[in-house]
């Protein structure tokens, strides 16, 4: 490790400050210092970007969000798709040791064993068995075919720790006035072939983790030449500097953008109750007070393009106009009314920001329309409702649906829409796999503990004289390609 931080501070000599290609590139991510202190399987953005930065998993991501080598420099699939065999790459550990394929795979099931009780974990359940083939080569044995099994190994959270520290690509340091600088870990210096132009093509990055407001301000004022981090809370203060100008991004993502049910007491314990507040929101309205064009709203749990889409269940309530949708809904919360029971004001979790007080605004008008009134509570609050603004990982109907599973969301759930899930999970056949996942997305739509709204957001600032920065349908962007300068 020693020789990393000498080879980081000898980079930083070299560069200097200031934006020219010659300095560190400054970098802006939306958040807290709390990010650099966090581990374990549930991650803040920020903290992704700063894992997947400094901690390597077999493979990665590159600007683009396709798939890299990282820890493993080749991989073949076999067996149709149920075995996936990894050969890693000739370098060293951080104690200076060789890459084994033994450690790795312990490191790797102790990755997978805490992922136990997430979404994430869910998404590799099919795995059967990480093993060692040969002192180099490793293998993933697979219950049944699961084709996005190297973006989920890509993940930050499937980074490996070898004696609590990564091998790279990247060291983090923090200078005196706590600045801190992420730096590109020579080749030679994790074991790798030597690159004759790295001095000239590598620079540093200053991160500095900060609030929105202040983020923007510093991009603005000509401190930062990337932002990164914005999301739908905070993509209004993006429209201080134009979102039609070029130096603002938006990410293609697919995910899930609405609100989960998180108690189940009283009025919101009958399903039929808590899909009147999905029938009474107008969506389309809720949209339109963010002015961005081609934003679409849904009612659909899974996007209706990802891959395994049978395109069999449609948007709700397709026969009715809003005014239809409003008065049953009405005539439901009327009926609760009416029967002796109350309906106390609903408590929404979100975080602060211009952007969720326009969503909190347009569903204050909808829900007041059926006789319910509504009122913001912290986004980590005890809550009836709260909002949900999560990007997928991978474009498949599963990652909505172990979403909503009832490993995950405990207030509301189907225990059938998990079975059927499961048994899509074994299916090996394409077609009878996506039918199940159909049917889970109908069990679990009508248990009606989550009330879609639209895709989520992803924003971005970034100066055209930057590189290694593209939009990408997974929100967010991984930071070691913006420290290599282009040849």
């Amino acid at each position: 490790m020693a020789r990393k931080l000498a080879a980081i501070a000898l980079l930083l000599a070299a560069g200097g400050c200031g934006q020219d290609h010659g300095g560190a590139l400054p970098v802006v991510v939306i958040g807290d210092g709390a990010a650099l202190k966090e581990r374990g399987p549930r991650l803040s953005p920020p903290a992704q970007l700063l894992r997947a930065a400094t901690f390597e998993g077999l493979v990665g991501f590159d600007e683009q969000g396709r798939v890299v080598p990282a820890l493993a420099d080749r991989w073949i699939v076999t067996d149709n798709g149920r075995s996936y065999i990894f050969r890693l790459r000739d370098g060293a550990m951080p104690d200076g040791k060789r890459i084994s394929a033994e450690v790795t795979v312990a490191l790797l099931r102790k990755a997978i064993a805490n992922l136990k009780g997430t979404a994430l974990g869910l998404d590799l359940a099919a795995i059967d068995e990480v093993r060692v083939m040969a002192d180099r080569v490793i293998e993933i044995d697979l219950g049944a075919p699961v084709p996005e099994l190297l973006a989920l190994l890509a993940q930050p959270e499937l980074a490996l720790a070898f004696g609590g520290m990564g091998t790279g690509p990247m060291a983090l340091t923090r200078q005196p006035d706590g600045t801190i600088v992420l730096g590109l870990i020579p080749p030679k210096a994790r074991g790798l072939p030597e690159l004759a132009d790295f001095a000239q093509r590598a620079r540093p990055l200053t991160i500095t983790l900060a609030p929105a407001g202040k983020a923007v301000s510093l991009f603005d004022d000509g401190y930062a030449d990337v932002l990164l981090g914005g999301r739908i809370d905070t993509i209004p203060l993006a429209g201080r500097i134009g979102l039609t100008r070029g130096n603002v991004q938006l990410d293609p993502v697919i995910g899930l953008f609405g609100l989960v049910v998180d108690r189940t007491s009283g009025f919101l314990g009958a399903a039929s109750n808590r899909e009147a507040l999905s029938m009474s929101i107008d969506r389309a309205a809720l949209l339109a007070r963010f002015n961005i064009g081609g934003w679409q709203p849904t009612t659909r749990i899974v996007s209706p393009d990802v891959e395994d889409d049978l395109g069999t269940i449609g948007e709700r309530w397709g026969a009715m106009s809003l005014d239809e949708r409003r008065a049953q809904a009405a005539t439901r919360v009327n009926a609760w009314k009416g029967s002796g029971g109350a309906i106390p004001t609903l408590n929404i979790a979100m975080p602060d920001g211009p952007g969720s007080a326009y969503v909190l605004e347009q569903l204050r008008a909808d829900f007041a329309k059926i006789g319910l009134s509504v009122r913001q509570v912290g986004e980590n609050d005890r809550a009836d409702l709260r909002l949900v603004d999560i990007a997928a990982r991978y474009g498949r109907a599963t990652w909505f649906l172990n979403q909503l599973s009832c490993t995950v969301q405990k207030a509301v759930c189907s225990p059938a829409g998990d079975e059927r899930t499961a048994e899509a999970r074994r299916a090996n056949d394409p077609a009878e796999r996506a039918a199940l996942l159909a049917e889970a997305e109908a069990e679990i739509t009508a248990a009606n503990g989550f009330i879609p709204i639209a895709r989520p957001m992803r924003w971005s600032m970034v100066r055209g004289s930057v590189s290694g920065f593209a939009a990408v349908p997974w929100g967010w962007h991984p930071l070691p390609p913006m420290a290599w300068l282009p040849r």
